[in-house]
Order: C-alpha cells, then structure tokens, then sequence
C-alpha cells in the first residue's frame, strides 16, 4: 500500500476512543504531524502508559501542524448506532482542524466521507504517526471525560473502567441500573434498564 509522503501534501491522521465502552461519548482526533518537528515515541494509545500518553499529548498538542478532538454523545450512539456515531465523531475532527488536509488517513478498515480523498490503514495507529498521534489525543481526551463522569456518578466506578464493560461496572448496573451516560442500545445496559 503507497502513502503518499507528508512532504507532498497535508496529511491528517484520524482515529478514534471508546467505540467499546458500555457509556460515554466516543471520541475521534485529527492531527496534521509537522515533518520539521518529529514527535519520538509515538505509538498506539493502547500500548502506551497513561503518564506517556498524556506528556505525548502535550507535545502533539504543541508540534503539531493542526489538531482537532471531537466526540458523539451516547445519545447519539444511541440514535444512530455505534459504526456511524464513530463516523460522526471522526468527520468532527476534520472539520474543526485549523488546515484543510489532502488526504485522510484512518486507523482501521472502514471510514466516513470526508470531504478530501481518504485511505483506511488497519492498525495504522502502530505504524502512520499521525494515526498514532490521533490516537493518543482521543484517548486522553476520552479518560479525562469519563473522570469528570466518575466525580458525576461515583456510584460506577469510571475512573477505574473508563466505561468498559468490566465486572465492577457491571455489578454497578446491576446495582443502580443505567446512568443518564450510558448507552442503551448496548445490550448489557438495555437488559438493565427495569434496574433503574
């Protein structure tokens, strides 16, 4: 697969956080890497600690060329689905990025229309920088959300789980039933609903 080199022309990468997670927004990130400014040590947001990814973040945030974090509410995970929320959340990220890109690079198999060309990278946020980048602002983004939501409902524990679907959370929604956050259309959380 050719990628066309950052030097020709504006690249944004784009991934995205919390597609898994049974409540919170997900989250999508933009970012337009400047060769002049390499970044060392990106790398899939998955793989890195959270005190790395948040001084990673930082640093992102002051080398890029443009950055951009948007999100989809869980209400509008609920009403158009996960797959699409994503989507949503994703062509958000573009659009609010302070350059135009290109071209669209996307972690995955599946992307939005965008309104430049777009090319899917499956596990691009371990191998396109750029892609890595995105990945570390949405997840940090993403967790620091969820800890405001853990001070909001202390009852679920999401600063532990950051809204994955663990024992503890669901011992939580079997507990209290659903959060105003959480998403209904999940099934874990749709048969718990009568918990309320």
């Amino acid at each position: 697969m050719t990628v066309v080199s950052a030097r020709t022309v504006l690249i944004a990468g784009v991934d995205e956080a919390g597609r898994g997670p049974l409540a919170g927004p997900v989250y999508a990130a933009a970012v337009i890497l400047d060769d002049l400014t390499p970044i060392p040590g990106l790398a899939d947001s998955k793989v890195l600690g959270e005190k790395r990814r948040e001084s990673l973040a930082v640093e992102i945030r002051q080398c890029a060329l443009a950055w951009a974090v948007a999100f989809a509410t869980a209400r509008e995970i609920d009403e158009l689905n996960i797959l699409q929320a994503t989507f949503l959340a994703m062509r958000r990220a573009v659009e609010q990025l302070s350059l135009t890109p290109e071209l669209v690079l996307v972690d995955g198999n599946r992307a939005p229309k965008f309104s430049c060309p777009s090319q899917t990278i499956v596990r691009g946020d371990a191998s396109i920088p750029s892609i890595s980048a995105a990945s570390i602002l949405a997840k940090v983004a993403r967790d620091a959300v969820l800890l405001e939501l853990d001070r909001k409902y202390p009852e679920y524990g999401f600063a532990q789980h950051k809204g994955y679907p663990t024992a503890l959370h669901i011992q939580a929604l079997d507990r209290h039933g659903p959060s105003p956050e959480h998403r209904q259309s999940f099934a874990p959380v749709r048969a718990r609903m009568h918990n309320k």
